[in-house]
């Protein structure tokens, strides 16, 4: 090979060098830092740029999107003197590559350890229990504190999520324990609410069962009084509808002392049938004993001349008494009954009067 081929090949890979050197291409959503002898001189946006070559030199390389960085738990004292384990999530943003250049050597470290500080100041404060429900809470104490402390380097804290909170096995049974007992405790009131709603119902029911069937027994009771009252009403009317009728009798039937005489025959032998009438005597002289008893009793005519007030048996029972609204339909039918059965017996009295029977002629008195 000649010395000028080979002077051309140095050349060309001279010049390969330097182009490489003075172009260069930043992805999008990148930024490049130039550093000319070892100073910051300008920021490279994305797509082709030009730089000095041999004297610019593209330093870091910055990505301008979100990141996500999650961190390993870590040991964390309540306000109750227990520890818990705490991991985090955070989401930050590169606003200003030049200071998340050289404001902070390491920016992902530095954000974990501030959060790791951070956290346990605000977890501190809190007991077990509130910082098991007050995660919120704790998110936006944590992003507020980191995005004040890495503003300046060019960072922006957009979200904070905490993973898990880890008490240890212990306090998780011991929770445990508290969550059964409060749910017993739940059961056991609902039972009783239950079990009183229950007593309170059966109680009402048992009331108004009561008060019903003191009401029945009192309607019962009208309704009996009612129908007492109407009997009652209706048998003085039957006896005194058979007294005139026998009143009636009597005087279409002319009695005279003959008819005395035979009614006394008649009732002897109801003396002797009490349990203490053993012996009896009858008078010797028994038709002047009938005639004395006839002119102590009254002179009765032979024709008394008829009854001067005639009954009309034809005629309605008259029910004076004001009706009861209440009266329900079973009064009623026990009236249309009552009357039902009074229509018969005036049917078979009529308006003649009934036949008297004779006396005998000569009735002779029994022996003793």
């Amino acid at each position: 090979m000649s010395a000028a081929l080979v002077v051309l090949v140095l050349i060309a890979i001279l010049a390969m060098v330097i182009v490489s050197m003075t172009v260069k291409i930043i992805p999008q959503a990148r930024a490049g830092i130039v550093e000319r002898f070892g100073k910051y001189r300008i920021t490279l946006s994305a797509g082709l740029n030009i730089v000095m070559p041999f004297i610019d030199k593209v330093r870091y390389t910055i990505d301008l999107r979100e990141q996500v960085v999650s961190f390993p738990p870590q040991p964390v004292i309540t306000e109750d003197n227990l520890v818990v384990s705490i991991d985090t999530v955070i989401y930050f943003q590169v606003t200003d590559p030049v200071a998340a250049t050289y404001e902070i050597a390491n920016y992902i470290q530095a954000i974990e350890q501030l959060t790791m500080t951070t956290l346990r100041n605000i977890t501190g404060g809190m007991s077990l229990e509130h910082a098991l429900t007050s995660r919120d809470q704790i998110n936006s104490g944590l992003r507020g504190e980191l995005d004040s402390a890495t503003g300046k380097w060019g960072i922006r804290v957009n979200r904070v999520e905490l993973k898990g909170i880890d008490p240890p096995p212990s306090i998780i049974d011991a929770m445990e324990q508290q969550m059964r007992a409060e749910r017993n405790k739940r059961a056991v009131i609902l039972t009783a609410e239950g079990e009183r709603q229950s007593s309170i119902l059966t109680a009402e029911g048992q009331k108004q069962s009561a008060i019903l069937t003191a009401e029945g027994q009192r309607q019962a009771a009208i309704l009996t009084a009612q129908a007492d009252r109407q009997a009652q009403i209706l048998r003085a009317q039957g006896e005194a509808q058979a007294i005139q009728t026998v009143f009636q009798a009597i005087h279409d039937g002319n009695p005279d002392q003959k008819l005395l005489s035979y009614q006394y025959l008649q009732m002897l032998p109801k003396i002797a049938e009490g349990d203490n009438a053993t012996t009896w005597i009858i008078p010797a002289e028994l038709t002047k004993a009938l005639g004395t008893l006839g002119g102590t009793i009254g002179k009765i005519p032979v024709d008394g001349g008829g009854s001067k007030t005639r009954v009309d048996f034809n005629e309605p029972i008259v029910d004076d008494a004001p009706e009861d609204a209440a009266t329900t339909e079973a009064v009623k039918e026990a009236l249309d009954a009552a009357k039902a059965a009074e229509s018969p017996m005036n049917a078979s009295t009529g308006d003649e009067p009934a036949a008297t029977p004779e006396p005998p002629a000569d009735p002779k008195p029994p022996k003793a």
